[in-house]
């Protein structure tokens, strides 16, 4: 016997398709992002004239009334209903976060969304603020000590090239396309469909593999099997409700692929410091400087690019940063704990679950009764390591066991070699 009648089943197809709706009126990247030239009239000025973004106007009215119809729909206590509602809650917190813009009330506002560097993660005991200033003091004793990345000499075009040819064997007519253009804010951006290169940066051969991992076989790829769940369309959203979870799954994914070096994890932990030193009350010159001072960043762009993530959309006088690049180090714990967490109980459905759409781990339960009930396909594209889980199962299963090492007692046993 069905759990959700043909009546109900409408009605929790109705709210979704509501709840789409309202997220997509309320594009969170998109609407802080800044123009090119605010970069560029910042960095002529030598990176002492504070820049001066300009915001689109956003009406959070259609989103909220699409969101409150949703509720009224929205009426069980299944795992399904509990997702859709958490869509709600998450749908008018980000309507409230785009209507408080430049004010000091968006640091509220994207802390409720995304967290914030001391919030808990994983364990409930430890923050993303401690795990970034440990892997950044770690990274930099070895980063001293010898030189770790390849050079970045590959232009956009080659990298272009290089991608073309290996997205068909993955997406076939599928594939995404990949656009080499001036109008990126970083070295590189995705969407559904597409990924686009910065023409002016330069790349090493790790970042295809980076780009392949991170935006292509978890990014576009969950978004495309969200879009192909006829039931449930609404699979296929980002939105911030989500966002740990798939940045978390995505960053995992350079991970167990090797494309996750030191100075990109470096650049991860430093992000999350500067939001701490504005949440504190540093402007962006003082973050900017933080950046350029780091040495990793070569180009001032480069460390324009880095303090903008910070403060897009928050106060460039400090103490109302956006908090949302937080999520790359603590989402990569929780997916890392859960993936274990999953081999240890012995149950792999839950890894193929993770690619249905873009979910949050929060959302499994909801994915796992959908599939039960056969509302939703099993994903079409899902990255090598996870489709092939024999490397992914080992590994786990072997770190899952380390962790129950106590390495005080390690490091005791080798003191005297190690220094």
């Amino acid at each position: 016997m069905a759990i959700f009648p043909a009546a109900e089943l409408e009605r929790l197809k109705e709210a979704a398709a509501l709840l789409l709706d309202a997220e997509d009126r309320l594009p969170v990247l998109r609407s802080l992002n800044w123009d090119r030239a605010v970069g560029d009239a910042f960095l002529k000025s030598g990176g002492r004239k504070p820049p001066a973004p300009d915001y689109p106007k956003i009406d959070p009215a259609p989103s909220r009334e699409r969101s409150a119809a949703a509720r009224r729909l929205i009426d069980g206590d299944t795992s399904v209903h509990r997702w859709l509602a958490r869509f709600a809650d998450v749908t008018d917190e980000t309507a409230a976060l785009l209507s408080a813009i430049g004010t000091k009330d968006f640091y509220a506002h994207s802390v409720a969304l995304y967290g914030a560097p001391s919030s808990p993660i994983a364990d409930g005991k430890r923050t993303a603020l401690e795990l970034a200033l440990r892997l950044d003091a770690l990274l930099a004793d070895l980063e001293g000590g010898m030189k770790l990345e390849p050079p970045e000499t590959l232009s956009a075009e080659e990298i272009k090239a290089r991608l073309d040819a290996k997205l068909p064997a993955h997406f076939g007519a599928s594939a995404p396309r990949v656009d080499v253009t001036m109008n990126v804010s970083g070295k590189a951006a995705a969407g559904r469909d597409y990924i686009k290169l910065r023409k002016d940066a330069l790349f090493s051969d790790l970042d295809v593999t980076q780009l392949l991992q991170h935006e292509a076989f978890v990014h576009i790829a969950t978004g495309k099997n969200g879009e192909a769940q006829k039931n449930f369309p609404i699979l296929a959203e980002s939105y911030p409700g989500n966002a740990k979870t798939q940045e978390g799954l995505a960053v995992f994914a350079e991970f167990i692929s090797g494309a996750l070096d030191p100075k990109r994890f470096r650049r991860l932990a430093d992000r999350v410091i500067a939001i701490d030193m504005s949440a504190n009350g540093a402007d962006f010159i003082e973050i900017f400087n933080f950046f350029r001072e780091r040495g990793r960043d070569d180009a001032d762009f480069e460390a324009f690019e880095s303090a903008r993530r910070v403060f897009r959309g928050g106060a460039l006088s400090g103490g109302a940063p956006f908090t949302k690049d937080t999520i790359y180090l603590g989402g990569l714990l929780e997916v890392h704990n859960f993936l274990r967490a999953a081999v240890k109980t012995g149950d792999a459905e839950f890894i193929h679950l993770l690619f249905v759409g873009k979910i949050d781990l929060a959302d499994l339960g909801a994915m796992k009764l959908l599939r039960e009930e056969g509302l939703i396909d099993a994903p079409r594209f899902m990255p090598p390591w996870a489709s092939d889980l024999r490397y992914l199962l080992s590994y786990l299963a072997y770190s899952t066991f380390l962790n129950e090492i106590s390495l005080k007692d390690v490091v005791a046993r080798y003191e005297p070699l190690l220094g």
